[in-house]
């Protein structure tokens, strides 16, 4: 890993870095840019726009870049969050989307949906007393910049190890695995039991959240790093763990996700119109509900809805039923 920039010279005085200090505390921290409520209320496109180039720079220059960056200890993957905001604020975009990729294949991804909130941005400094740099909002501005420059590039990978690794399912636990095992150097397939690869992102979480368009970019960029995709292949019934074993693989590597809901078992909840979380992400998702009438998969949404929960499921269900009711 590369070794961070420091900020400064040396031969600074402390009054002088005390006064840098002081000037980044009283930056605010910079809104992303959305749709306005009453016009996404209408459409699934996504509703965070993103930053400018010049709005990513303002945010970053609120890093503290602490001798202790705490913001590392809170990112599940280790990234060098200091290191690659420093390049932000130098505007080099592609080279702090190189840096994230050090350590996560998947930042596109991670910067709309990871829970920057209780992770790396719940450990920043900054947060204590007031509001954390939005580290999630830079990770998603430097991953679509590279992407959309035409930037990205493979990193440096290891040696094959001639060892072969299965995995079972492709949402991001799958996915996640299969980047780390083939920058190692080893063979990765990933069996999908549906007919497309990323699971929860694909099936679960709304397009106007994690729109299928950037998944898709980010799975062929694990193509591109060798890992190979089997579709329609539950194992279990396809497959069994034994036949994979005996086929050659040497690991196996389990990430089937959380897909059975879990029922209050009260009166009424099989009755029409009532569904779990799950059935009613994965019909508007994988059945493109959300396009009717162009897709005859229509949802009975009805004219009043109650969502049960109050957690990222049932909110993403009461804003798709928002969208799809009268």
């Amino acid at each position: 890993m590369a070794e961070r920039k420091p900020r400064g010279s040396a031969k600074e005085s402390s009054s002088s870095t005390r006064e840098r200090r002081s000037a980044r505390l009283k930056i605010p921290r910079q809104a992303m840019l959305e749709q306005e409520p009453l016009k996404r209320i209408t459409n699934f496109d996504e509703v965070a726009l993103g930053y400018t180039a010049d709005l990513a720079a303002a945010e970053a220059e609120r890093c503290l870049n602490c001798k202790k960056p705490r913001c590392i200890e809170g990112c599940p993957v280790l990234i060098d969050i200091p290191a690659f905001i420093q390049l932000v604020i130098e505007r080099d975009f592609i080279g702090a989307a190189h840096k994230i990729k050090e350590m996560n294949s998947l930042p596109a991804i991670c910067g709309r949906v990871c829970p920057q909130e209780i992770q790396c941005e719940g450990t920043c400094v900054l947060g204590i007393k007031g509001d954390s740099v939005a580290i999630g909002n830079l990770e998603r501005f430097v991953a679509d910049y590279e992407r959309l420059q035409g930037k990205v590039e493979l990193p440096e990978m290891h040696p094959s190890t001639g060892k072969r690794i299965a995995i079972i399912g492709s949402g991001p636990a799958g996915l996640a695995a299969a980047s780390d095992l083939a920058l190692a150097g080893h063979s990765v397939r990933i069996f999908e039991a549906l007919q497309k690869p990323g699971g929860v992102l694909r099936y679960g979480i709304p397009e106007f959240r994690m729109p299928k368009a950037i998944l898709d970019e980010e799975i062929d960029y694990l193509r591109q790093l060798g890992v190979e995709f089997e579709m329609n292949a539950p194992v279990g019934r396809l497959y069994t763990i034994d036949e994979l074993l005996e086929n050659g693989y040497d690991a196996i590597f389990i990430g089937t996700g959380a897909g059975a809901p879990h029922f209050l078992n009260i009166p009424g909840e099989n009755l029409i119109g009532v569904y779990s979380s799950n059935e009613f992400l994965t019909r508007v998702n994988l059945m493109k509900a959300y396009q009717f009438p162009n897709h005859d998969t229509p949802v009975n949404v009805g004219k009043r809805v109650a969502v049960i929960g109050g957690g990222n499921t049932a909110m993403d269900a009461a804003r798709i039923s928002k969208r799809m009711g009268p």
